[in-house]
């Protein structure tokens, strides 16, 4: 297990999860959002292969449409 922080929250998961299995797992495959790591936006291409490491800091932004 690591240990990361997801939108201010301190948060164990499991070791070696990429950002498009952390975002599976919260339901949110398939959304419009936004992902930053560690201060840096992940580009949705890039969610598959990136890695999330031990003491990363994450910040997901779901969009919301309205009028």
């Amino acid at each position: 297990m690591i240990q990361l922080v997801i939108n201010g929250q301190a948060e164990s998961v499991e070791d070696g999860l990429s950002v498009a299995a952390l975002l599976h797992a919260r339901g949110l495959a398939g959304k419009r959002l936004a992902v930053e790591r560690n201060g840096e936006i992940v580009p949705r291409a890039r969610h598959a292969e990136t890695r999330l490491a031990d003491g990363d800091r994450l910040e997901i932004v779901v969009a919301v449409g309205g009028g």
